[in-house]
């Protein structure tokens, strides 16, 4: 059974730091190209930041400078790293695993920054 389980989540005030983690199982994690993505409130989900198994990153012009994806092949897990965080970075963030033939989710965790 597959299972992405992120974790990391809260509350935050700006200018603030959080550093999410998702640690994945029943997938052989080399295969996949690993991301976060966010939802905020009426929005659609997007993708922030995105790490191959080459260590390969991408990211979002908003993040860019802010955010840090790693991810660690021997536990099976990816983390983001979140710096100077605004307010517009509020959303709900998930784990993702793609592949060419797969595409896997988790739960998600929220992200609130505030004062």
């Amino acid at each position: 059974q597959v299972q992405l389980v992120e974790s990391g989540g809260g509350l935050v005030q700006p200018g603030g730091s959080l550093r999410l983690s998702c640690a994945t199982s029943g997938i052989t994690f080399s295969l996949y190209r690993m991301g976060w993505f966010r939802q905020a409130p009426g929005e659609r989900r997007r993708l922030v930041a995105s790490i191959t198994s080459g260590g390969s990153t991408f990211y979002e012009d908003s993040v860019n400078g802010r955010f840090t994806i790693s991810r660690d092949s021997a536990k099976g897990s990816v983390f983001l790293q979140m710096n100077n965080l605004k307010p517009e970075d509020t959303a709900v963030y998930y784990c993702n695993a793609y592949s060419l033939s797969n595409d896997f989710w988790g739960q998600g965790t929220q992200v609130t920054v505030s004062s």
